[in-house]
């Protein structure tokens, strides 16, 4: 009966050809036991991550690299034509190169989820992860094709066209994407920072692939392609040591030399009252203004300051001192001159 023939072979070297895929699955079993068994358990207590990786990353491309073996020797070793056997040589060149390359991106992915961290921003790692894993199964797939004869180079020219075609249509979440990168990489600003873009200034709420979002003073938030915070002027207040401050005051035009230099020494000792501004207080009398005497005062608020209620209590403090000193401000004002003729009527 082991004898008997069934498409060109015999049923025993059928039998053995199954029994070596058999053997091919046991052996895989017991590889899958010993890796999470035993392995895993003596590279978790090895300080070497990189065992861990290997371990993780190893075991299903070598489960699938030893079927392939199994099978390839099941195969060869039976009487058949000679185009299923150039099929079957084929299919197994092309499976060996994807199980090469599927352990290679399952390396590559865990070593970018591990260490990744420690070089690029934690958004980042997700498109730099993306990135890596479609560029090693586009070389793995091309050097496939190429072991079977295939002419990469026809494929590659459409491929090129194709992206080409892709690219022009997406060139705006390319380049927002490439300005995403900027930001990661430049770090011109954190989530949480202050910062000003033109005339929009609030809080960075969020920081994503395309699109950063801030959340402006009246609790608004405003999404802002990235690109275009990459080519613009951006202000991170945040990092300034202290905030300036310019604040103009017109004193009335009957204001004497006397009084505008008492203005200018209280100006200069407000520091001694609100604690939240820097010792270097700036005031000189700067012009004179169509309606007023004007006296221009600088101060510094210090970092991490509430600059709102500073303000507010700086200028609360100006205007009582003033009002103490007896100091008017002025506000616009016009006298008329009317000439009187005797010319009669």
């Amino acid at each position: 009966m082991l004898e008997q023939i069934f498409f060109r072979n015999t049923l025993k070297e059928w039998l053995i050809s199954l029994a070596i895929i058999a053997v091919a699955v046991l052996l895989n079993r017991g590889i899958i036991l010993l890796n999470r068994r035993v392995i895993k358990k003596v590279v978790a207590k090895s300080k070497n991550h990189m065992d861990n990786l290997l371990s993780e990353s190893l075991e299903k491309p070598l489960v699938l690299g030893i079927m392939l073996v199994a099978i390839w020797i099941a195969v060869h070793r039976l009487k058949m034509d000679a185009d299923v056997g150039d099929t079957i040589e084929k299919a197994y060149r092309i499976l060996t190169v994807i199980n090469i390359t599927w352990f290679v991106s399952r390396f590559l992915s865990g070593l970018i989820n591990k260490y990744g961290h420690r070089t690029f921003n934690a958004k980042l790692l997700p498109l730099l992860k993306r990135v890596t894993v479609i560029a090693v199964w586009i070389i793995g797939i091309v050097t496939a094709l190429n072991n079977v004869g295939m002419k990469v180079t026809t494929l590659l020219g459409a491929l090129g066209l194709g992206g080409m075609a892709i690219a022009l249509a997406a060139q705006d979440s390319i380049k927002n994407i490439f300005g995403s990168i900027t930001i990661f990489t430049d770090t011109p600003f954190r989530i949480g920072d202050t910062v000003k873009f033109d005339t929009l200034e609030g809080v960075v709420h969020d920081i994503g692939l395309r699109s950063t979002r801030i959340k402006t003073y009246e609790n608004r938030i405003v999404t802002i392609p990235n690109y275009k915070l990459t080519d613009a002027v951006v202000t991170n207040i945040s990092r300034e040591p202290n905030r300036k401050v310019t604040v103009k005051l017109g004193l009335t035009y009957d204001t004497s030399p006397q009084k505008m230099r008492e203005a200018i020494t209280l100006l200069k000792d407000i520091p001694q009252t609100v604690r939240d501004i820097e010792d270097s207080t700036i005031a000189y009398f700067s012009d004179f203004g169509d309606f007023a005497l004007i006296i221009t005062c600088h101060y510094f608020i210090k970092k991490g300051k509430d600059i709102f209620e500073t303000i507010s209590l700086v200028n609360f403090e100006i205007l009582m001192r003033f009002n103490a000193a007896g100091l008017n401000f002025a506000f616009p004002t016009q006298t008329v001159y009317l000439e009187k003729t005797n010319k009669p009527c």
